[in-house]
Order: C-alpha cells, then sequence, then structure tokens
C-alpha cells in the first residue's frame, strides 16, 4: 500500500501482541448494525444484498486468485495480501486473461490426437464453464477489483472494515489456522485452502471452532464436489470391488513446482578446500552458493509472511511459492496433493484416524520436505470394512502397474488405486475418471447407483457460499476436512519423527515416541499471539 508507515514497510505487525480474546471483544464490540433488505422490495429481476455474500479474500497472488475469480458473482469487498507486489501483478494480469479466454471461446482448440474426441454433451459443459469463467473475470476486473479495500494485515483488515460475512484464506499453509479461527471467533463463514492447517492441533482446533461457531466452512480440495468423486464412493458402497484391504496413492509433485531437499542458505562454516565432494560437502557448497543479501522487494512485509512461523531472514528461494518445499511454512507434496488424491479412500472406505504411520524418504535434512518420499499408513477395521493398508508416494515414486491396465501406463502426474477381493478401481487425480479393473468388471458392472447428492455445476467455492446463505451443505466442511488433513500431515510428523509411530487418535498422541508429540504442533513465533 502506498502510505504505509515504516513499521509497515518493513513488516512490523502492528497488532502481535493483542490476545485473541482482546482482538475479538474489541472487534465485536464496535460492529456496526446492517439491514437486510428482502428481494421483493426491489423488484422482478434485481438481486437482494441479502441474496449477496461480501467476501474478504486472504492471500490473493495464488489459488487464492483463482478462488476470487469463482465467487465473483458475489460481492468481493477486502482483499489482503503480505505482498502486494507480487500480488498486485496477479490481479493486472485479469486483462489478459479476459483477452486469451475470448479468443479461446470463439475458437477453441483442436482436441489433442492422444485424447479421445468430446461427446457433444462434454463440449457443451465445457463451452458452458469457459463462459461462467469469461464472466466472472470480467466482474472481478470491471466491478470487484476497483472497489475492494487492500490490507496486508488479516487483523486490521478484520478489525476496520465491518460488512465482511465471510473469508477466503489462500495463503501459506502456516497461517491458516490463525487467519480462519480469527474470522470464525468474528462469526465469519470460513473457506481455507489446502491442507486445511500446518499442525495436526490446529486441525482439531479449526474443527472444534466450527462445530461451536456454526458457521459454513469449506476446505479447498475442490475434487471432493466433482461428480467422478462421488461417483467413486458409489462404486465402493455397491461393492463393485469387493472388500479393500490395500490402497496406493501417488504425486509427482513436487516436481519442478518448487525445490525440495536443498539446504537453507548460508555462508561456508568450513573453507572449502577442507571439504569433501561427499553429500555434506556438496550440501554445504550449494548452501554457500545460494547464501546472500537480498534486500526484502517492495510490497513485501516479510514480518508478516512469516507470522507465527520461526524467524529467518527473507531469501528469493523461500518466497513467492516455494514456502511448500519449506518445513517452516508448508507441508510438502503431500499437503500439496494429498487433498485431492487421498480424500476419495478417505471418504469412500470411511476412513478414521491411522493406527500406525511410517514414512520413509531420500535424505532430509529439517529444512526442506525430501525429494521424494514414501508414506505407510495402517487403518483399523470400520463396521464391515476390513483394515486397510494405505501407501502414498510423491517425488514420481508409484506403485507397480496393475496387470489388468495390459499396454496402458499410471498416470504419472498422480492418482489413486484401489485393490479390493473382486477387481481395483483406478482414478485419476481429483478423483477424475474412475474406472474398475479389469475392463471386463468395468463393462459388466456398469454406473454404480447414484446415492450421493450432486454439487451445482461441480462449483466447489460456490457450494461453500450456499452453504454460507444456508441454502445447502458445505461439501467439505472443517469436520470432515479436518480428520483428512490429519491423516495428512500425520505422514509428515512420522517423516520429522524418523521411526514408525503408532497413534492414538481419539487422543491425539503418539504412544511409543513422547518426541514425535512435539511435531503435532508448535508455539507461535515470539510476539505472536497464537490464535489456537
Amino acid at each position: 500500500m502506498a502510505n504505509r508507515d515504516k513499521d509497515e514497510e518493513a513488516g512490523a505487525p502492528k497488532a502481535a501482541g493483542m490476545s485473541r480474546r482482546k482482538f475479538v471483544t474489541t472487534v465485536a464490540s464496535t460492529g456496526a448494525a446492517f439491514t437486510i433488505l428482502p428481494r421483493h422490495v426491489l423488484g422482478r429481476g434485481l438481486t437482494a444484498p441479502s441474496d449477496m455474500l461480501n467476501i474478504a479474500v486472504c492471500g490473493v497472488g495464488g489459488m487464492g486468485r483463482n478462488n476470487m475469480i469463482n465467487v465473483s458473482s458475489q460481492n468481493v469487498v477486502a482483499m489482503c495480501d503480505v505482498d502486494w507486489g507480487f500480488a498486485g501483478k496477479a490481479i493486472d494480469r485479469l486483462e489478459n486473461d479476459v483477452t486469451q479466454l475470448q479468443a479461446r471461446i470463439a475458437n477453441p482448440p483442436a482436441p489433442r490426437p492422444d485424447q479421445p474426441p468430446q461427446t457433444a454433451a462434454e463440449r457443451e459443459k465445457a463451452a458452458a464453464q469457459a463462459q461462467t469463467q469469461l464472466d466472472n473475470l470480467k466482474r472481478l476486473r470491471d466491478v470487484h477489483v476497483p472497489k475492494a479495500k487492500r490490507y496486508q494485515d488479516y487483523r486490521e483488515m478484520l478489525d476496520k472494515q465491518k460488512d465482511i460475512d465471510a473469508v477466503i484464506v489462500a495463503t501459506p499453509d502456516h497461517m491458516h489456522a490463525s487467519i480462519a479461527l480469527a474470522a470464525m471467533d468474528l462469526g465469519k463463514h470460513v473457506y481455507v485452502q489446502k491442507p486445511l492447517t500446518w499442525s495436526v492441533y490446529e486441525a482439531r482446533q479449526l474443527a472444534k471452532r466450527a462445530k461451536e461457531t456454526k458457521v459454513a466452512t469449506q476446505m479447498g480440495n475442490q475434487g471432493h464436489s466433482y461428480d467422478d468423486t462421488r461417483k467413486i464412493v458409489e462404486y465402493i458402497a455397491a461393492g463393485a470391488i469387493g472388500d479393500v484391504r490395500e490402497a496406493h496413492i501417488w504425486t509427482n509433485r513436487p516436481l519442478a513446482y518448487w525445490p525440495q531437499g536443498i539446504p537453507r542458505p548460508e555462508a561456508l562454516k568450513t573453507p572449502a578446500d577442507q571439504l569433501r565432494w561427499d553429500v555434506r560437502g556438496v550440501n554445504a557448497r550449494l548452501a554457500n552458493a545460494m547464501a546472500g543479501d537480498y534486500p526484502i522487494p517492495q510490497g513485501l512485509a516479510w514480518d508478516l509472511f512469516l507470522g507465527v512461523a520461526p524467524y529467518v531472514e527473507y531469501h528469493p528461494v523461500y518466497h513467492p511459492f516455494n514456502w511448500r518445499g519449506w518445513t517452516d511454512w508448508g507441508c510438502g507434496a503431500i499437503g500439496d496433493m494429498g487433498a485431492h488424491l487421498i480424500d476419495q479412500s478417505m471418504w469412500a472406505l470411511n476412513l478414521g484416524y491411522p493406527t500406525t504411520i511410517e514414512t520413509v524418504s531420500s535424505p532430509f535434512n529439517g529444512a526442506t520436505y525430501p525429494a521424494s518420499s514414501m508414506t505407510f499408513y495402517e487403518f483399523p477395521a470400520r463396521g464391515s470394512m476390513p483394515a486397510l493398508k494405505l501407501t502414498w508416494y510423491d517425488g514420481a515414486l508409484m506403485p507397480n502397474k496393475p496387470a489388468e491396465m495390459g499396454e496402458e501406463e499410471l498416470k504419472k502426474e498422480g492418482g489413486g488405486l484401489l485393490i479390493g477381493t473382486k477387481g481395483k478401481l483406478l482414478h485419476e487425480t481429483y478423483g477424475l475418471k474412475p474406472r474398475l479393473l479389469p475392463h471386463s468388471l468395468h463393462d459388466s458392472f456398469g454406473t454404480p447407483a447414484q446415492k450421493l447428492p450432486r454439487i451445482a455445476k461441480e462449483a466447489h467455492e460456490m457450494n461453500w457460499v450456499d452453504a454460507a446463505k444456508g441454502k445447502t451443505q458445505a461439501s467439505s466442511p472443517f469436520e470432515y476436512a479436518a480428520k483428512l488433513t490429519e491423516v495428512m500431515l500425520l505422514g509428515v510428523v512420522a517423516l520429522r519423527a524418523g521411526k514408525k509411530l503408532e497413534y492414538d487418535g481419539e487422543n491425539m498422541r503418539v504412544t511409543n515416541s513422547p518426541k514425535a508429540n512435539d511435531f503435532l504442533r508448535r508455539e507461535p513465533r515470539q510476539g505472536w499471539t497464537s490464535q489456537v
């Protein structure tokens, strides 16, 4: 923001010492009364203010921008980002996005030769989705961006702006819980990007607070709202592949999206000529090569970026986006894609907490997540469902290809494979394109009976908006999302513990490693009051 004072330019949090209780009490006591204007007062064809949700978005440079586009039929009244130098460019790209999408609608691209031709229904659906996207982009560009108030500190936003009904949280993982809890404490509906939280304890707290406040909540695992994910649940419920005792889930991330398995930037502590060219010596040289005194970019409030996390000096290898691979702020590949891939097995197989978790990986230095890893979960029997062994793979590791696939290969990008006593079920990322193996089973079984409701237009964000208005139930509320997130994050806990863990989910406690319990939560950085 152009008129920030020196403290704000340095990123010093003006309200860092304010307690959660004092913050909530102060904001609540100064809230202004409002009037809901019913539709019939306005006349036919006009939308009443009470039918529109006033939404604030925290983190608008990445996924928050997409979320903002998808809710632009509502009122986007505030945008908050700790780095307007980066986020501002994302907003500026709206004009180019509109131009490109208009051209694509006018001249649809030819189908790829390696893909089957679309059916008429698929073409019609794609055209409708593109037109909706275009309308949303234009509305965000023309209506919301010029009027929405801009902030760098979410606490200032919640303190000063009284017209906010709901908050989208799309910041780095480590700030999800603090922002979401502050918003829920003020009675605001909350949509939080995946993973729901940075720690297991935070996930529990968000689920608890959502239940207490009864606000509409949603995690940003949009595949949960797709018809295909619901079809997976219906296949399993119908007994299509029998009892499932084994599941394999994989992603190729981090791929080239963000770095992992690298050392933290640091000058050499030992003269280079005294270092061997072993792994330790090479890593020391890499750390030294990245070391340097980099100025904080204009528009970035680095202290606000760090938030509750430990203090480190700014370096461009941390931000933007690369934070996901650093343990201080992100949750690695499983935090990024687990909510899109473990979700289907979690839901279809009614999984609760695992009893054991073990993660093995390429070298892990504690600062960044390893380049690749595998996590082995064991889940107990649930009712008539048998115990399950689930294996997670990332960093281009994959399970063995089922023989039933013949010449076809598993999707390297990611997918899920559920192995039952009568057959197998294979799906892609987000639960897309589920099918039974062998092919003869898929053909003979047919489409499972539809038992679950479908989400209108598979629109995950708008489903949350409708839930906030009391029109429907949220697709992936915190009650469910917190447990899914905990399962994902327990893989991180096992990685950091370096051993196979035995877990008492009911009491949120590792029973065979007292030290591992320290990884279930962390205390906030000095000067920051924990919201949890």
